[in-house]
C-alpha cells in the first residue's frame, strides 16, 4: 500500500504543529497525602512537520502512548516525547495533558472532610538540540468579593466564584497542593466542597473582610511567585464570573525570572494549543 504521508512536498513549508487532540488516557500524579493518584487526562500531542513530508502519521502518536502501557507520569513525559520525535522523524514534540485532581479538604469550622476537585495541566516539550522543558498548570475555584461594592454599600457586597489559573516552570519539584494553597491565600476566601451553617458563616465573613479585585488576585499571586526561588517563569490569570454584571472580569500577569531559548520555544508552541488558557 502507498504511504501517502511520506510523499515529497515541494512547497518547502515547515508545519509548526501537527498531531492529535483530545484523546483520553490514564495519568498517575504524585499526591502529597497518598503518594500517588490515578486519574484520566485529555491529551494533545503534536510534532513539527518538516518540509520534505507531505503529512504526519496520526496513528503513530497513539502507538507511542500505548507503549507506556496505560500510564503517563511527570517523570516519563520526556521519554514519551523523545520516542514521539524519533517515531515521527521530527526535531520537536510537545504534549499537553488536562485532568481533574482531587484534594481532601476540611471545612473551616466543623472540619468535615470531603473531596475537592481542581483542574491540572502538564505540558512537556522536547527539542532534539535544546533538550526538554516542563510546565505545570493548576486551575482553582475561589471566592472573590468586590472592594468597590463593599465601599459604596451601606451593608453587604457582591461576591462571586472566580477561577485562578497558574502556570509555572520550576527548577525543583513543587507539590500541586502548595500551588493551590498559594492561590487560595490570594483570594477573598477559599471554596469548600461541603459547608455546614457554622462553616458558611465563616466563609461569608472572611470574604467580606478580604475584598479583592481581579487585579488584586493576580498581583497577590505574582508576589508569591516572585518570592519562590524554585520558579523560573509563571503566568497567572483570573476569571471572575460576575454575579451582578452581564460580563465577567479578567486579569493576567506573566513574568520571566530566568529566560531561556528552550522555554521561549516551549511557550510559543504551548500557547498554540486550544483550551490551554484558563484550562477550560
Amino acid at each position: 500500500m502507498h504511504d501517502v504521508q511520506n510523499y515529497p512536498d515541494d512547497r518547502n513549508i515547515t508545519v509548526d504543529q501537527v498531531g492529535i487532540w483530545d484523546i483520553e488516557y490514564p495519568v498517575v500524579v504524585k499526591d502529597r497525602a497518598n503518594k500517588t493518584q490515578s486519574t484520566v487526562a485529555s491529551v494533545d500531542i503534536s510534532v513539527q512537520l518538516l518540509p520534505r513530508f507531505k503529512g504526519t502519521h496520526m496513528s503513530r502518536f497513539v502507538a507511542v502512548l500505548n507503549s507506556v502501557q496505560g500510564e503517563i507520569t511527570m517523570s516519563n513525559i520526556p521519554e514519551i516525547l523523545k520516542k514521539t520525535r524519533e517515531t515521527l522523524e521530527s526535531p520537536q514534540a510537545i504534549i499537553a495533558l488536562r485532568f481533574p485532581y482531587f484534594i481532601e479538604k476540611s471545612a473551616p469550622v466543623t472540619q468535615i472532610n470531603s473531596m475537592f476537585a481542581i483542574q491540572v495541566l502538564f505540558s512537556g516539550f522536547s527539542d532534539v538540540t535544546s533538550g526538554d522543558s516542563f510546565i505545570l498548570g493548576v486551575r482553582v475555584p475561589v471566592t472573590s468579593l468586590c472592594p468597590c461594592s463593599k465601599e459604596i454599600s451601606s451593608y453587604g457586597a457582591h461576591n462571586q466564584r472566580s477561577f485562578v489559573t497558574l502556570y509555572v516552570q520550576f527548577s525543583d519539584f513543587i507539590w500541586i497542593e502548595d500551588l493551590v494553597h498559594d492561590i487560595e491565600e490570594c483570594a477573598s476566601c477559599a471554596i469548600y466542597p461541603l459547608l455546614k451553617r457554622e462553616d458558611e458563616r465563616f466563609v461569608t465573613e472572611k470574604a467580606y473582610e478580604n475584598p479583592v479585585f481581579a487585579e488584586d488576585i493576580v498581583r497577590n499571586v505574582t508576589e508569591k511567585m516572585m518570592q519562590n526561588a524554585k520558579i523560573s517563569w509563571f503566568m497567572v490569570e483570573t476569571l471572575h464570573l460576575e454575579s451582578i454584571h452581564a460580563h465577567n472580569a479578567y486579569a493576567r500577569v506573566e513574568r520571566f525570572k530566568k529566560q531561556s531559548p528552550l522555554l521561549s520555544e516551549h511557550l510559543r508552541m504551548f500557547k498554540g494549543f486550544p483550551k490551554i488558557q484558563t484550562l477550560l
